[in-house]
């Protein structure tokens, strides 16, 4: 079974809402629309106090070369712009709706019809899935535009989809490859028209045979699309460990996966890139997990952009009372929340509730040099070595040690007998590096 060559971890897999079908969240009394919801620049507002908005309406325009649009997730009356905690703890600016009814603009086609036939140009497509503001809903919300324009002298020869879903407790790909596989399917043909090239790759782990046997029979019937079983073993969600396992090419250190002739994008990437060119529907929301051991109902939620997280654990029967931690995504990856009240923006792929057993931290020992978290690593890179560079605030050493190619996929801590806090360290030494590496340019 196919799989990536360095490190990697089997955590428990407690896909505790894996089969839910996707329900849809009530909307919100009001929407809290962030203004930074890509990995780059936050979008600047076109809206202003009182002005009136429909479903899908523009709120802001992307502010640079890596930068997304922003729609109305909700239609209503804009009251204010004003800052508000996001999922990083910190103060951002974002546009506040009060919610009146659910006007859409009349541009986007909410028929459940499947089309099939792409109209649209390369050009005309790269343009849409721009204006719609589409951004990687594998939880690292790039550009989605950018992705599908490489580099000058570069060239795709492949696509590949990530249908890995290997964060535990997540299922939100698993379900919409379940029940929207066929748009999924016509929105990667999409992508492969966008791109230029002949062949796309699914890849799925086998932990989800229903998803791989009903997007195979689906497959079948275009060309030049295949369905690529992968071993269950973590992180093979990520892009690079994504590419060694189905192409067996490595990405060199510091490059981009078109690097090696690859693009990736995400499941739920390939699916709002149907809605977009197919139904001319901007990216307002997404299915979202909402899970742990101790929630009475786990869900798989189609809920808008700007609804208060509150709001969601409260559908799928209210925060348990053993609650210690609230993470924004994985219990591997995702970051725990301040509030409850943090609104939910493109990137929210799950919405984890740890109970207090097993939020708590172990006692921090001496690092015995014991090698488990460089076993782990799946870039190849010395966890230990970097947390020491970190600590000590040598940055020239952090970036010599490679610091920049970590993930933050925490196998490294995972492993680790002495509990220690490897990834913390390593990425406050990455925003400090990639700071430095910034004022050079």
């Amino acid at each position: 079974m196919k799989t990536f060559k360095i490190g990697g971890i089997h955590p428990p897999e407690n896909k505790l809402s894996a089969n839910k079908t996707i329900q849809v969240a009530p909307l919100p009394t009001q929407a809290i629309v962030m203004l930074g919801q890509c990995l780059g620049a936050p979008s600047t507002p076109v809206v202003e106090k009182g002005s009136e908005v429909k479903v899908g309406t523009l709120l802001a325009k992307s502010s640079g070369f890596v930068s997304a649009n922003l729609h109305a997730p909700v239609s209503g009356k804009v009251v204010k712009i004003d800052e508000f905690i996001d999922a990083s703890g910190y103060k951002k600016s974002a546009v506040v709706i009060d919610v009146e009814g659910d006007v859409w603009e009349d541009a986007i086609d909410r028929s459940t019809t499947l089309i099939k036939e792409i109209k649209a140009s390369k050009e005309e497509i790269i343009k849409k899935i721009a204006d719609a503001g589409i951004v990687g809903l594998g939880g690292a919300t790039f550009p989605t535009h950018i992705k599908l324009t490489p580099p000058p002298g570069k060239t795709a020869e492949v696509l590949i989809i990530n249908g890995v879903e290997c964060e535990p407790y997540l299922t939100s790909d698993h379900q919409l490859m379940m029940e929207k596989g066929e748009e999924i399917v016509v929105g990667i043909t999409i992508l492969m028209k966008a791109i230029g090239v002949n062949r796309a790759i699914i890849g799925i782990e086998n932990n989800k045979p229903d998803a791989i046997a009903h997007l195979r029979k689906i497959v079948a019937q275009y060309s030049g699309i295949e369905v690529c079983p992968l071993k269950v073993q973590y992180p093979q969600g990520g892009e690079k460990q994504l590419i060694d396992a189905i192409i067996n090419r490595q990405v060199p250190s510091g490059t981009l996966p078109v690097e090696v002739g690859a693009v990736v994008q995400n499941i739920g990437t390939a699916f709002a890139v149907y809605e977009a060119v197919q139904k001319n529907k901007p990216l307002f929301e997404r299915i979202i997990t909402i899970t742990g051991k101790s929630v009475k109902t786990p869900c798989n939620l189609l809920a808008r952009i700007g609804t208060p997280f509150s709001q969601l654990i409260d559908f799928c029967g209210g925060l348990p009372n053993d609650t210690a931690k609230i993470v924004g995504g994985g219990p591997m990856m995702g970051k725990a929340l301040v509030s409850v009240d943090v609104p939910m923006t493109k990137g929210s792929s799950g919405l984890l509730m740890i109970p207090e057993a097993e939020a708590q931290r172990q006692t921090i020992r001496n690092c015995i040099r014991c090698g488990k978290c460089v076993s782990a690593c799946a870039m190849g890179i010395e966890p230990f070595l970097l947390m020491a560079t970190s600590e000590r605030a040598m940055w020239e050493e952090a970036e010599s040690a490679h610091i920049m190619d970590c993930i933050e996929c925490g196998s490294c801590m995972f492993v680790c007998p002495s509990n220690r806090p490897l990834l913390d360290y390593i990425r406050l030494g990455k925003a400090k590096v990639g700071a430095i590496i910034r004022s050079r340019k």
